[in-house]
């Protein structure tokens, strides 16, 4: 699972994106729900993003890692996003 990083620079600014094949990872994920290996009713087990998603995420909404983990809005996106239904382990609402 090698991971490659790329440069971006625009003006002043600069971006760092990074680049996985995620099919181990999603497999992997898709494994457990069939499995029915969901967590508990008082911890789910919702999904398994890798790291290069959620850094996709925040630099398409240009916010933080600690904006991402302290408002709850930003997980729920991620979780309902049809684009990403690969890495859901628990299929509920949430």
């Amino acid at each position: 699972m090698s991971i490659a990083t790329r440069v971006h620079v625009d003006g002043g600014d600069i971006r760092f994106e990074r680049v996985q094949d995620c099919t181990a990872i999603a497999e992997h994920a898709q494994a457990l729900h069939k499995e029915g290996l969901h967590g508990t009713s008082e911890m789910r087990h919702a999904a398994s993003f890798p790291m290069v998603l959620v850094e996709k995420y925040l630099n398409d909404k240009n916010i933080s890692f600690q904006e991402f983990m302290s408002e709850e809005v930003h997980v729920k996106a991620m979780l309902v996003d049809p684009a990403l239904s690969a890495f859901r382990v628990w299929g509920g609402r949430v």
